[in-house]
């Protein structure tokens, strides 16, 4: 390869690793975290799904599972892709 065309693709090369490292990976280890938090749910869990329903975990399956919600302890059914975040006993 000629050093001029090393030249004009420098910029080129700098660009795409800017984006890997700024966007790309950054959304990988985020999508991987999401991913450990709802393998790992557990009976008692306090979660928030992602359309804002808050409640206790009291049933875990495969790839379901059933909260308790409100004070009248309304049983709920939610897909585990549907839970948004496991928070503390402080938060709930």
């Amino acid at each position: 390869m000629n050093v001029d065309v090393l030249k004009q693709m420098a910029p080129l090369l700098i660009l795409v690793l800017f984006f890997y490292f700024a966007m790309y990976r950054p959304q990988k280890k985020k999508e991987t975290r999401v991913k450990d938090m709802r393998a790992n749910l557990a009976v008692g869990d306090n979660i928030i799904s992602i359309g804002g329903i808050m409640g206790k975990v009291i049933v875990v399956k495969e790839d379901m599972i059933t909260i308790e919600t409100g004070v009248t302890k309304t049983r709920v059914d939610l897909m585990k892709w549907a839970v948004g975040s496991v928070v503390g006993e402080e938060q709930a």
